[in-house]
């Protein structure tokens, strides 16, 4: 994690390996690459990976290349393509050189297959996946041999050509890797490598009806690019002898060496990229950006910093253990960041009505107060009041509960940045709800304490006239469920995720902001004083002329409170 990206650097068993590989000459410089599928919108897991990888080309002073993997054209698209650049870039990161894609890669992926049947390393297959899945094998029993396993060299680069030039359909033969069918790893058990599949390709269009597959065309092209340190999570471990099986078997330009770490699993939401997509294709959620979603875009909207998700993957650390994070590690990190960087204002989302019944014009004063009380550079305000003026309606109680130092029927309390104000009056509607309170301001009180008595309490507070109207959207936990994906019923069977939605992860509210706020560009973050971090809404907000903010983080962790 980059320093120049102002994280802390913390040693790993990667960077460990790394200082061996430069210390003893076998890489003068590394090169490693990050290398999503462009079938969603990268989540949090993706932004773990992306500190890693182009953080240590960062402070290693290497390269770190973007390649999309594209080879399943079927789910990929050039949306997908622009949210991933926009996302590394928005955290704070650049690759070397062009985007790359594993299309780029595609005739020459073609003719190192072509290499592989003339070695007699690979044949056609014409076994169903039903038929392939039997003759497989299992964990416990080996696999048995194919039928067309024994292709002549001949047979089998007229078939590979014949498939390249569609003569087949769909699904009716694979190219398959001729390795060790009683191979205690099932992936090296003749993995398939090539498959037909009619699919307009977002790049190659349709030149190509038969696609490579992810383990075959993920190591040529770590080659092809000179990556030196090839890091992937866990689940990969066992594909990296058949990683190595392949660039053994070919002529590259070296021999990258793969690197598992384990994946983020992040507790109250998903990181699925195909439940996330059900939950957007469903209209579960507003979009792959909604603020409640894992999703990098989610999170930007939502008003988390780079820096705080970068702080966020410091933090959880690079290992092979497991890593079940729980959200608040998260919601933690972008809160301390934000507490340094945004600036503070007022806003009032529980509105109650006070009146100040002895406020006078010229006499009534406002003040001038700082937007953040450890950076001067930020500036100040004018904090403007007036006859009325908003209160949050948890800062009074009629009945005080014990230790209660906010308003209460005939008592005191700052006005953050103004007067104190004593309760004099309260009024209520006929149904008995209290809509407006009556207060006094002890005019001797600007800027100072008043003579002969302690006033505790301070609560923030807007101008009714000066204040604007905003729209505020408040967001939880998208699920109730810590782990919404493992929940088993009593049939033993999981239960479906979408059954631990939760009902009340956004609440949308009319707030009064001070006036600044409406003014602010769009993804401005404030804290809100005493109410936590906002940031105006990327799209929505609309300067000088609509105020959109979405609650970010609050002050402190509630969620289990």
């Amino acid at each position: 994690m980059s320093t120049e990206n102002n994280t802390p650097v913390v040693s790993n068993f990667i960077r460990s390996i790394i200082d061996e590989d430069l210390a003893s000459g076998k890489h003068a410089a590394i090169v490693t690459r990050f290398p999503p599928e462009p079938n969603g919108y990268l989540h949090v897991g993706h932004a773990k990976s992306i500190c890693l990888n182009f953080g240590l080309a960062d402070d290693y002073h290497g390269h770190c290349h973007l390649r999309m993997d594209d080879t399943n054209p079927e789910k990929e698209s050039d949306e997908y393509v622009r949210s991933i650049q926009d996302s590394i870039r928005w955290l704070g990161y650049q690759w070397d050189g062009n985007v790359r894609y594993a299309s780029d890669y595609f005739d020459a992926l073609y003719g190192y297959a072509v290499a592989l049947i003339q070695a007699g390393h690979a044949y056609v297959c014409e076994l169903t996946p039903e038929e392939m899945r039997e003759y497989r094998g299992s964990l416990t029993e080996p696999g048995r041999d194919s039928p067309y396993r024994n292709r002549s060299v001949a047979e089998n680069l007229d078939q590979f050509s014949r498939m390249k030039d569609g003569e087949f359909p769909d699904g009716s033969k694979t190219l398959r890797l001729k390795i060790d069918m009683a191979s205690g790893n099932v992936n090296l058990r003749d993995p398939v490598i090539y498959r037909i599949r009619r699919v307009h390709h977002h790049r190659t269009g349709d030149k190509w009806c038969i696609y490579p597959m992810y383990d075959y065309t993920h190591c040529i092209s770590d080659a092809l690019e000179g990556i030196t340190h090839s890091l992937c999570t866990l689940e990969f471990e066992d594909h990296r002898p058949l990683y190595d099986w392949v660039l053994d078997h070919i002529d590259v330009p070296c021999h990258p060496r793969q690197y598992e770490f384990s994946r983020l699993e992040m507790l109250s939401t998903l990181t699925s990229k195909r439940k996330l997509n059900a939950l957007v294709t469903e209209g579960l959620v507003s979009g792959w950006d909604d603020p409640r979603m894992p999703t990098i875009e989610g999170m930007r909207r939502r008003g988390y910093s780079p820096a705080g998700i970068r702080l966020f993957a410091q933090r959880i650390g690079i290992s092979k253990s497991v890593n079940i994070i729980d959200m608040s590690v998260l919601e933690g990190a972008v809160r301390e960041s934000l507490e340094a960087e945004a600036p503070r204002i007022m806003a009032v989302l529980n509105p109650i009505k006070v009146t100040l019944t002895n406020f006078a014009e010229g006499v009534s004063a406002s003040r001038s107060a700082p937007y953040h009380p450890h950076h001067e550079e930020f500036g100040e305000r004018d904090v403007p009041i007036a006859r009325e003026i908003w209160i949050e309606r948890d800062d009074f109680a009629e009945v005080p509960p014990k230790g209660w130092q906010r308003l209460t029927p005939g008592g005191e309390v700052r006005l953050r940045y103004s007067y104190v104000i004593k309760c004099d009056e309260v009024v209520k509607d006929a149904a008995g709800e209290v809509v407006e309170l009556k207060c006094s301001i002890d005019h001797d009180t600007l800027g100072k304490n008043p003579e002969g008595r302690k006033v505790k309490g301070v609560v923030h507070w807007v101008s009714a006239s000066h204040a604007v109207e905003a729209e505020v959207r408040l967001y939880d936990r998208l699920f109730t469920e810590p782990r919404p994906d493992a929940v088993r019923g009593e049939d033993g069977e999981y239960v479906d995720f979408r059954q631990f939605l939760n009902a009340n992860s956004l609440t949308v509210t009319t707030g009064y902001l001070e006036a600044a706020a409406l003014d602010a560009p769009a993804e401005t973050r404030y804290q809100f004083e005493r109410l936590g971090y906002f940031v105006a809404d990327r799209f929505d907000h609309q300067p000088g002329k609509k105020a959109v903010f979405n609650r970010a983080v609050g002050l402190r962790d509630t969620w289990s409170k």
